[in-house]
């Protein structure tokens, strides 16, 4: 059993339900107070946290529209721009996240961030991020991993377009810095992903590898895949969530709306409980199930010295009575008193 981890009072493992992930990302719109309705809407569906990107498009990129700084035309979200101007309409600004992260801890959730350099760690610790994470495309940044892994905090990290080398080197490199904090989010990089190519039985997969908490970094549409990945053992789920796909924004046509989102929590919290333990047992609400069981009944009056047959005995529900396994043994019995229909059918009867 991996290690579960605790987070601003929260814990995530395989004993807890499912820790809902939040992603605001660029879906703001470049508006502060949509993101602080974001962190609104996000507290009232009873997910655990949000999470933002802390980025400038320079700190990221280069302006550059070299052919290599193009997005491919054929994208279906983005083609057309390059990085700069994608980054520089989906970023954060960095005086936003003091209000997010107060607006978030004052409704009880944890807010916390994805870096993608130095000065973005710098400005995280400043706010006292509870953990991190690292994105899919920075699974490669051992520097910055190391400098993630040593403010000791719990370390999300996503696994998309990354091969099991790739992911082997980076919790190593966090695990050298004496951090174990870690998830490993299965994840495929494209946007939006299809739910064929989720891949989720790479999730036990991950984790016995590994031997860590894993999860779901989702990128379809709807929550199905969220689900499902709770019954392969993910104890960590994150989505990106707007207000309204109709609004637009970078990510929102793959988003969640405030309904889904809270649709997520209280299925994938099911799915979880669901689960239960690889024992086949009576469970405490089966009594009644098991009272009601078919047992051996005498069907019709009979006297004392009659001979049990298909016309007095049969079985029926409910229990009470011999197991219908002795049928054939007592056929041909007689009875040892009389009874009356109704009456069970026992060894003190033939």
């Amino acid at each position: 059993m991996q290690a579960s981890y605790e987070v601003s009072g929260h814990r995530i493992g395989n004993s807890e339900r499912p820790f809902i992930i939040a992603e605001m990302s660029g879906n703001h719109n470049g508006d502060l107070q949509r993101a602080l309705d974001i962190v609104d809407m996000v507290a009232e569906s009873g997910a655990q946290a949000v999470k933002l990107q802390s980025y400038t498009a320079d700190t990221i990129t280069i302006d550059s529209n070299k052919p290599q700084f193009n997005i491919s035309s054929d994208h279906p979200l983005w083609g057309g721009k390059n990085l700069y101007q994608l980054y520089t309409e989906a970023h954060t600004p960095w005086e936003w996240h003091a209000p997010i992260f107060e607006r978030a801890r004052s409704r009880g959730l944890i807010p916390f961030s994805s870096p993608f350099d130095a000065s973005a760690v710098e400005l995280l610790e400043s706010l006292d991020a509870p953990l991190y994470k690292i994105a899919s495309l920075e699974i490669g940044d051992l520097p910055l991993l190391r400098l993630v892994a040593r403010t000791g905090k719990p370390i999300i990290l996503s696994n998309g377009a990354a091969s099991m080398t790739d992911i082997d080197t980076a919790v190593q490199t966090i695990r050298a810095e004496g951090n174990d904090q870690i998830v490993v989010l299965a994840c495929t990089s494209s946007y939006p992903a299809a739910a064929s190519e989720s891949n989720l039985r790479t999730i036990p997969v991950l984790r016995d590898a590994f031997g860590v908490q894993v999860g779901l970094s989702d990128h379809t549409m709807g929550i199905g895949a969220a689900i499902a990945a709770v019954a392969l053992g993910a104890t960590v789920i994150e989505k990106h969530v707007t207000l309204s796909r109709a609004d637009g924004g970078v990510d929102s046509d793959f988003s969640l709306e405030p309904d889904e989102l809270a649709a997520l929590v209280q299925e994938s919290q099911t799915a979880w409980e669901a689960l239960g333990s690889p024992v086949i047992r009576q469970t405490a609400s089966e009594s009644e199930s098991q009272r009601l069981r078919r047992s051996l009944y005498v069907v019709k009056p009979v006297r004392a010295g009659e001979l049990a047959s298909p016309e007095n005995v049969r079985s029926i529900r409910p229990a009470g009575g011999l197991e219908p396994a002795m049928y054939e043994t007592v056929l041909g019995r007689p009875f040892r008193q009389d009874c009356e229909a109704g009456t069970p059918l026992t060894w003190d009867v033939v």
